[in-house]
């Protein structure tokens, strides 16, 4: 089964046309990248998944279950890191956590067992009492991560994750969520506008002005537009969609 099936979405901001038609699906167990410019709809869509919007025409299912007929189900198969920080800064980490825990009907026992091997596996086990605004960037990211695993989701979506964050922050948080993949086979939606975040062997998703321009294996998604990676493959794509040549 697939980990989310989107058909036929459409939304719009008034005139605006945010998603046109969009239609895909996304294997379990698999880490894929949604590249595409600000503005292109990335949030847009992980707001109809997450139901922050309700979905008005096409259907998402998430483990087959579809977000509009049945949304307790899909979303508690479902964790999501969205891109503005959500963490209360006063709260300590571990507070966040199991208040996060609480929420989803986890008690506080289990809540707090979940919390204290989470902090552990993501490196922070040491800063569970200190408050939130105390932390780097990066480790601000991935406590928001941890939070999304609490309730032990098999689909996490992450909205440009490493805005901010320099260049070692940005490389332990996409290593970090590939390890989960391979590790605990979380299937991993992660929307970026950077290209350098996409490996060849990644699912590729390009999504440019409301539009689904390609989805596939990103190393054949470079060779079928004849660029020597995915920055080349991206321009080309995204300039024939503008009906202008490539850069």
């Amino acid at each position: 089964m697939d980990a989310l099936a989107v058909e036929r979405l459409n939304h719009s901001y008034g005139s605006r046309k945010a998603l046109d038609d969009v239609s895909f699906s996304v294997p379990s167990g698999r880490f894929v990248a949604l590249l595409g410019l600000n503005g292109a709809g990335k949030s847009t869509l992980f707001s109809l998944i997450t139901r922050l919007y309700a979905v008005r025409s096409g259907a998402i299912r998430v483990f087959g279950f579809d977000i509009r007929r049945d949304p307790g189900s899909a979303l508690s198969l479902l964790g999501a890191v969205f891109q503005p920080r959500t963490l209360d800064l006063d709260l300590s980490v571990a507070q966040n956590l199991t208040y996060h825990a609480a929420l989803h009907g986890i008690r506080a026992r289990e809540g707090r067992k979940r919390a204290a091997e989470l902090l552990r596996q993501i490196g922070l086990a040491d800063r569970a009492r200190d408050k939130v605004r105390n932390l780097s960037g990066g480790q601000m990211r991935r406590v928001e991560i941890a939070r999304a695993l609490l309730h032990r989701p098999r689909l996490l979506i992450l909205d440009e994750p490493t805005v901010g964050l320099d260049i070692k922050a940005r490389a332990e948080i996409l290593d970090h969520v590939r390890t989960l993949v391979q590790r605990e086979g979380v299937t991993v939606i992660w929307a970026t506008h950077l290209v350098d975040e996409v490996a060849a062997d990644d699912d590729l998703i390009v999504l440019h002005r409301a539009h689904i321009l390609a989805h596939g294996a990103a190393a054949e998604i470079v060779t079928q537009n004849g660029g020597a990676g995915v920055a080349e493959a991206f321009t080309w794509l995204t300039g024939q969609s503008d009906g202008s040549e490539a850069a």
